[in-house]
């Protein structure tokens, strides 16, 4: 298949070049193998969203040429025109805009007739493996307000989305690893609408942004749900989705007026040891679509909520921009949403960008800034790196299951609490009659035996203790004994050797007197 070079910015009608069998996905290496993963381009695709009933007389403005490639606003073979009566050849009408012909390559580009499946299949699903081997990933789809980006997230029950395909394929893939891996999930939903963090699964006040220098940015109150079946984790989602901000506008009847993140946290234990290796974090994000106040037709709050979204997303863009030209400083604190989305952009996190436009030239600016933005995007390189464990926060780890099994047992002592004080419970009564099941004859007996044997167990210890004492009291004083008795010993030795010698000398003395008295003689 012909596929265009990746890194290639391709626009403004240059002619690009191609190379025959080249891929424009990034080589990646092994994830089991290493810790560090060599930097890489994220991962970048478009799709082209059908043409709806009311686009049916307008221009087509995307033009798919191949798997990897589209070309934007094509040239299209016209008829000349006449000037006073005569063909013109080789001149374009002045009063023609010019077509642009901006050729882009991105990893994949899905046309109208793609499905949801087709989109999971070729750029998502290999994320799945990624968040199981203990990296951090995302997904996350970008795009004007009636593009098909929560189609593509969310789908219908007819055709599910790319959320509910992924939580699925990883919860399948989690029950195939059971006997050679333990996995712990934890889900978390939530949504930025008008500036403010709320949560979806339990509804309460806006949230608040907290940014640490070793876990980055936390959301202080975010409830975590804990589900243990497929159909749990689908149900969470689902109810999830029935708490978001939807409103009707002018370009979409179900527009989403927030921008929504669902979290999947995956915990990794050792079967044998049951200590935790490694964590990771797979994040799912369906963002609000830009819009221009003309085309929604809105005004007050829905206007308001459209000034706050393009404020977000112009954020984005800003920090889309600056990654893609490696600056030194990236705005991400201009808005919530860039804070949310900080390590998914220019972190430790391998992530997917689905770029969702329209085909049609009624949003011709619109899908014209989406394919820019798009095309900087893939410029963004990131470092994967696997988050392993320290002592340390395995230790944290434990005190945090303390903590959680101490506040299940308070939750419990709390609700008995509650009985008695409603008087559904006699505290009286039921602490007399569990005393008289708990206390019988044949306890008492078992104990009185229980208590005797250990007193002569004891007094048997006691004996034994003072004989080991008088032992080691002898065995000390014959110790003693042989010590001295072996320096006398020694003396005696060094006399007798000392005796011995001045004998021998006095000997010697005798005989040379002998000697010399022989001599005399």
């Amino acid at each position: 298949m012909t596929r265009i070079t990746k890194n290639r910015r391709l626009s403004g009608g240059g002619k690009p070049k191609i190379k025959i069998g080249a891929s424009t996905t990034p080589a990646l290496v092994p994830l089991k193998a290493v810790v560090r993963q060599a930097r890489g381009n994220m991962k970048v695709v478009v799709r082209i969203r059908p043409v709806n009933r009311n686009e049916n007389s307008n221009r087509l403005v995307v033009k798919p040429v191949s798997e990897s490639q589209l070309v934007f606003d094509p040239h299209e073979e016209e008829e000349g025109f006449f000037f006073h009566g005569v063909k013109q050849n080789g001149f374009r009408d002045l009063n023609k805009k010019q077509k642009r012909n901006a050729n882009f390559a991105f990893d994949n580009v899905f046309s109208e007739d793609s499905t949801n499946l087709e989109v999971f299949e070729a750029s998502i699903k290999p994320l799945v493996q990624t968040v199981l081997d203990g990296y951090n990933c995302s997904v996350f789809a970008y795009g004007a307000t009636g593009a098909g980006k929560t189609f593509t997230m969310l789908g219908t029950e007819a055709c599910p989305g790319i959320v509910y395909l992924t939580v699925t394929n990883l919860w399948e893939k989690m029950e195939a690893l059971k006997e050679i891996r333990n996995y712990e999930i934890a889900v978390s939903y939530l949504e930025i609408y008008n500036e403010l963090v709320k949560d979806l699964l339990v509804p309460g006040e806006p949230l608040i942004l907290r940014e640490d220098s070793s876990a980055g940015v936390i959301i202080q109150g975010l409830s975590l749900k804990k589900p243990h079946s497929t159909e749990e984790l689908l149900e969470l989602l689902r109810s999830g989705n029935e708490r978001r901000t939807q409103h009707p506008t002018d370009v979409n009847k179900e527009s989403s007026r927030s921008h929504a993140v669902f979290q999947v946290w995956l915990k990794q234990r050792d079967p044998k040891t049951k200590s935790i290796i490694s964590l990771s974090k797979l994040s799912l994000i369906d963002l609000a679509g830009s819009e221009r106040g003309s085309a929604t037709g809105h005004s007050g709050a829905r206007f308001k909520e459209g000034m706050n979204i393009n404020k977000s997303l112009l954020a984005l863009g800003n920090c889309i921009s600056g990654l893609a030209e490696g600056k030194t400083h990236i705005p991400f604190r201009d808005s919530k949403l860039t804070r949310i989305l900080k390590d998914s952009l220019g972190g430790n996190c391998n992530t997917v960008m689905i770029a969702a436009v329209s085909p049609t030239s009624n949003q011709f600016e619109d899908t014209y800034n989406t394919l820019k933005y798009a095309d900087r995007a893939k410029k963004i390189k990131a470092t994967l790196v696997k988050k392993l464990l320290s002592p340390a926060d395995i230790k944290i780890s434990k005190l945090e299951e303390e903590v959680a099994s101490l506040r299940a047992a308070n939750e419990e002592l709390t609700l008995r609490i509650k009985k008695f004080e409603s008087g559904e419970v006699n505290p009286t009564k039921t602490v007399q009659k569990e005393e008289k099941e708990a206390i019988t004859k044949e306890d008492i007996e078992t104990c009185k035996k229980s208590l005797t044997h250990l007193s002569e167990a004891r007094v048997n210890a006691r004996l034994n203790i003072l004989k080991i004492q008088s032992l080691e009291k002898e065995i000390n004083y014959r110790m003693q004994s042989r010590q001295k008795l072996m320096k006398r010993c020694m003396k005696f030795t060094v006399n007798t050797q000392l005796g011995n010698c001045r004998l021998a000398e006095f000997h010697e003395k005798v005989k040379h007197l002998e000697k010399l008295l022989k001599l005399r003689e």
